[in-house]
């Protein structure tokens, strides 16, 4: 299935989120997406200790690593591509990470509002 167009929030060509650690639900460093993401791995999010603490405590723990998956595990200033969906609920529990939206795919904006994005904001919108 094909990769939908790399394009960040703004409509701007995505920048990449991370390459150490690889992420991304291609594994390509940026948070493209297609149809066979069901999780709409499309937030650059940049890991902290207490977003990294509710991921595990909602059963996506994010921090172990898992050798037989080549995962490392994520630390405090990582940053990753997210599921959209677990972005948004972190930030209505009060612990949603900084967002890189420079690297956010457009495709995040069909779950989680712009507002909620750049209120997260690591970086701002390029001149």
């Amino acid at each position: 299935m094909d990769m939908d167009p790399s394009v960040n929030i703004f409509g701007e060509p995505l920048i990449p989120c991370s390459s150490e650690p690889v992420t991304g639900f291609f594994r390509d460093c940026h948070c493209n997406t297609s149809a066979r993401d069901a999780g709409s791995h499309t937030v650059c999010a940049v890991m902290t200790a207490e977003f990294l603490a509710f991921s595990k405590y909602v059963g996506n723990d994010l921090s172990t690593p898992r050798p037989e998956f080549g995962f490392v595990g994520l630390k405090p200033g990582d940053h990753w591509c997210l599921c959209a969906g677990r972005f948004l609920q972190a930030a209505q529990e009060g612990c949603g990470p900084q967002v890189k939206l420079t690297a956010t795919h457009a495709k995040a904006l069909e779950i989680v509002p712009l507002d909620v994005l750049t209120a997260h904001a690591e970086d701002a919108r390029p001149a």
